[in-house]
């Protein structure tokens, strides 16, 4: 390698490479996934000494394993991380235990280098992900996500990256180990996080590929497409429209209308009615949710609401509580900790919420703070709490200049950079639809931890489960900064869930019967590609259109 040739190394997924930091040194990207399960790392790339870097390209080969079996290289994806310039950061007090990172440049929309259906290499449009240059002084930093089909084999796979350009190539190494379990194609976490501008399958279908699921009504053919992905959640037509703005709930839908819509759906997601957002200083309100409720008893299914769970809702009448999946931010949580358990113990399901920066203790989902911020709430902090869900107010919230100005959120003159915006529009990067952010990568990661969680209680050590998931997120204060030790304890659940046979998994784990029939007709994803493809532009209903329809606020 001549001294003009470009300088690579790898780091793990939830480090980040800063425009302008040093070099690092590690050349093998060292990672382990279970099968069904995408793992990510990053390679940094900077030019030599002396000369800036042209006509820079990034490829992979297949993964090699054991007896000849290989991860192809088409199920690898690679993705440009594209920079943006964050000068008005989150606003958080000098002491606080969860800080800004203050102004600066921060990777986060990601250009992939192919279709994400046709795998091709995609190329002429706006933002394109390479060949690309690299200034003297200055990195580039390469998402590479490696997916292990269900079929693989377990063992250790290896394979080579190579960074070329004009001036000379670099080549480093990709071991993974693939762990002798399987996540379940259908998280055991629940979510709902809305769409407000692109209300297409394909930007659908690239929020389930990640393991979230959008908090829109879909089209049945829709929900159907989306089902073979893992689909778990889905809404119904008919919600309650009151809100910390409107606190008026609107008249009761008949039954059979109800029931209509119910059966239009699969029963194989949880189904809910969105009845009112942020009306916990509302007990006016109390009794007509208490009809709805009770209505949507009659019909089977659950109602959701954002606000802390009030005892005066533990009895709608009937017996049950008024809310079924009630979603609180980690403040709420914190204010009536003894309510949220009296909720659990009453049979009721419990979800956590995230939205701009109202403590100085949780972790934020703006730009501007650490990855880990993203990936200790979905998996670590909601198990350890009996958490069940995860629900975000937007991720298309986009300003003019989506991939250049993050700036998205301005409350009471306060920046929230990023807030309500975790994927970047497609048509940019000749995608249709959208694609991810870095972001919505972490948050995926931290689904898997909650499976990983979930398949150790079901495999029958549900105690060492809690006990491993309380090392790094036991609750809103006092959870692990360091992504290294999460890291460890991923793997220590890895290693633990590898010691029980997939059979006896598949008989404890209540997803996995459920997996068989949504794999009988074939490769689901093969199945979902093609679907998509041929519906992408079909929209969902795109609900919470209200622009005075905010985050919530506590």
């Amino acid at each position: 390698m001549t001294s003009l040739a470009p300088l690579s190394w790898v780091v793990p997924s939830t480090t980040r490479i800063g425009l302008m930091d040093r070099p690092g040194t590690v050349l093998t990207a060292d990672i382990a996934a279970a099968r069904g399960e995408s793992e990510g790392f990053q390679i940094g790339i900077r030019s030599g000494a002396s000369a800036p870097l042209s006509n820079v390209n990034v490829e992979v080969s297949d993964l090699l394993g054991p007896h000849s079996a290989k991860i192809s290289k088409a199920d690898i994806t690679l993705y440009r991380e594209q920079f943006v310039r964050v000068d008005n950061p989150t606003k958080t007090a000098a002491d606080s235990a969860n800080p800004s990172l203050g102004a600066n440049w921060y990777a986060d929309g990601l250009i992939p280098f192919t279709h994400p259906i046709t795998k091709q290499p995609l190329s002429g449009n706006r933002l394109d992900a390479a060949p690309f240059s690299v200034t003297l002084g200055s990195n580039q930093v390469v998402w590479v996500d490696v997916y292990v089909p269900r079929d693989t084999p377990a063992g250790v796979y290896k394979g080579q990256y190579t960074v070329s350009s004009d001036q000379g190539n670099s080549i480093g190494e990709i071991s993974l180990r693939v762990w002798d379990f399987e996540i379940p194609l259908q998280p055991s976490l629940n979510s709902a996080f809305t769409f407000w501008q692109d209300g297409s399958l394909a930007a659908a279908s690239e929020l389930v590929r990640h393991r979230l699921m959008p908090g829109n009504t879909l089209q049945p053919r829709q929900e159907e497409a989306l089902l073979k992905l893992g689909l778990n959640t889905t809404r119904l037509v008919f919600d309650g429209g009151a809100d910390v703005n409107n606190p008026m709930l609107k008249p009761l839908p008949d039954l059979a209308d109800l029931t209509a819509d119910r059966d239009s759906r699969s029963s194989k997601a949880l189904r809910y009615i969105y009845l009112a957002d942020e009306v916990g200083n509302y007990p006016q309100l109390f009794d007509e949710l208490k009809q709805w409720s009770r209505l949507a008893d009659a019909a089977s299914l659950s109602t959701l609401v954002t606000m802390a769970p009030t005892p005066e809702l533990f009895d709608n009448g009937n017996g049950k509580s008024a809310v079924d999946i009630w979603v609180v931010t980690p403040e709420l949580y914190d204010q009536s900790p003894a309510n949220v358990q009296a909720a659990l113990n009453n049979g009721d399901r419990v979800w956590s919420y995230n939205a701009l920066a109202p403590d100085d203790y949780s972790p934020k989902w703006q730009i501007d703070f650490d990855p880990i911020n993203f990936r200790i709430q979905p998996g670590f902090i909601n198990q350890s709490l009996g958490l069940s869900g995860l629900l975000y107010w937007r991720v298309d919230l986009w300003t003019n200049d989506p991939w250049n100005n993050v700036q998205t959120t301005l409350v009471d003159n306060l920046p929230f950079p990023g807030e309500g915006m975790l994927v970047y529009p497609g048509a940019d990067v000749g995608v249709r639809g959208v694609v991810p952010s870095m972001r919505l990568k972490w948050l995926r990661d931290g689904v898997d931890d909650y499976d990983y969680i979930e398949l150790l209680k079901q495999a029958g050590q549900p105690d060492l489960a809690l006990e491993l998931s309380r090392q790094i997120g036991p609750d809103w204060r006092n959870w692990n900064r360091d992504p290294q030790e999460l890291e460890k304890v991923r793997r220590r659940i890895g290693e633990e869930l590898e010691k029980i046979t997939l059979a006896e998994i598949a008989g404890s784990f209540n997803l996995a019967s459920l997996d068989s029939e949504l794999d009988q007709a074939g490769a689901p994803e093969e199945i979902a590609a093609e679907a998509i493809a041929a519906e992408a532009t079909a929209p969902m209903e795109v609900t919470d259109p209200d622009p005075d329809v905010g985050p919530m606020v506590v």
